[in-house]
């Protein structure tokens, strides 16, 4: 029983943790790398080229250098390619390799066969153009979902909210986006309190209709307390003068270095297009 729940708050816990570092690492923003130096304009709309040049290419060899590209973007701009990877290769990478498994068989791509099994009785074939357009999938939504948190963790967050501003998002959406960010994080630290609470007053073992009790309580006072917390960040925010707008202290300057990048990314567009 007690290994089962060191399980379980270790993978909480674990959880927890993993949100935190993904979503709030500041740090790698205030970094004095290459991408921290440039133009918060110049920086989104290259990479909204360079994610437009993956979703409309039709080779892999066009994406694996797109890939290649984002590693060493991210490596000059002072990220631990560990810390990167953990955060590119989970969920939604993973989440696309479930949905394109059935593509690889025969049933749903006929074509060359590549690999032949059975399993329970049934014949299974999986062709040669199911797994190049599996791969082909998993290597855009993996180039893509790079270059987007790339984009995120080198940018601090109040400078991409101006700047979606700048492009004309709608100020509903910015504002939303801001609040969220702003409440994710108490949020995540209510859960993380509320466990720990319940450990120390209940301890590790506990009868299962009790648990069940804890739990469905401790749901529903979370909610209203979120509901609550929601508010009173709102009227903070309101207080100290938040309307919407995002407004930071610099504003923002184009220098020689933006206009070279935004070059070299106008030319690497062109030329792979060819």
């Amino acid at each position: 029983m007690a290994k089962n729940n060191n399980f379980i708050e270790r993978s909480l816990l674990g959880v927890l943790g993993f949100f935190k570092e993904s979503i709030f690492a500041d740090e790698f923003a205030m970094q004095k790398g290459f991408l921290q130096s440039l133009d918060p304009r110049v920086k989104v709309a290259t990479f909204l080229l360079l994610i437009v040049k993956i979703l409309l290419s039709k080779e892999i060899v066009t994406l694996l250098f797109l890939y290649l590209v984002c590693l060493v973007l991210a490596q000059s701009s002072r990220i631990s390619l560990k810390f990167f990877l953990k955060r590119t290769w989970i969920f939604i990478p993973l989440f696309s390799l479930f949905i394109c498994i059935p593509a690889l068989f025969s049933i749903f791509t006929p074509g060359e066969a590549f690999l032949t099994f059975k399993i329970a009785g049934w014949k299974l074939t999986i062709t040669r153009q199911g797994l190049f357009g599996a791969t082909f999938f998993i290597m855009r939504v993996i180039t893509s979902v790079s270059f987007a948190v790339l984009l995120s963790i080198t940018t601090k967050h109040f400078e991409l909210l101006k700047v979606l501003r700048i492009f004309k998002i709608p100020q509903v959406f910015v504002m939303t986006i801001g609040m969220c960010y702003r409440y994710i994080y108490l949020f995540l630290e209510i859960i993380e309190d509320t466990y720990l609470a319940i450990k120390s007053r209940i301890g590790t073992k506990l009868p299962y209709r009790r648990g069940q009790h804890i739990v469905s309580w401790n749901i529903a006072y979370l909610w209203m307390r979120s509901y609550q917390l929601n508010e009173e960040v709102y009227l903070a925010m309101r207080s100290r003068g938040y309307r919407g707008e995002p407004v930071i202290l610099n504003d923002f300057k184009l220098r020689i270095q933006d206009w070279l990048w935004l070059s070299c990314v106008a030319g690497m567009f062109i030329a792979l297009s060819y």
